[in-house]
């Protein structure tokens, strides 16, 4: 995959577009946006986890539930800013409800 990825480089590159992999390419352009969802996802049902035991078990409450909500809250912040395109998720109704399930 690797070799794959620098020959079609090369190819942009040098401006031998006939010669590229175009099927292909367009899969793995969506497959970096299906991973930068997925990551988002991921740290959104860390943070929808601890903010639920944050609320029903009030009384196990520690320090570092606080520190892995700010933290994911940061780099849900970090994340958006990097790749700004990923806010449409935050309103997508199905992907929000996935990273709601995922997080419960």
């Amino acid at each position: 995959m690797v070799a794959w990825a620098t020959e079609q480089a090369r190819l942009i590159r040098s401006g031998e577009f006939d010669r590229l992999d175009i099927e292909h390419i367009a899969d793995e352009i969506e497959d970096v946006g299906k991973s930068e969802q997925r990551e988002l996802a991921s740290r959104m049902a860390v943070l929808i986890t601890h903010l639920l035991k944050r609320q029903y078990q009030a009384g196990s409450r520690s320090a570092s539930w606080s520190g892995l909500i700010r933290e994911q809250r940061k780099r849900i912040a970090l994340t958006i800013k990097a790749t700004r395109s990923l806010k449409d998720s935050l309103v997508d109704a199905d992907w929000l409800q996935a990273a709601w399930s995922a997080g419960q």
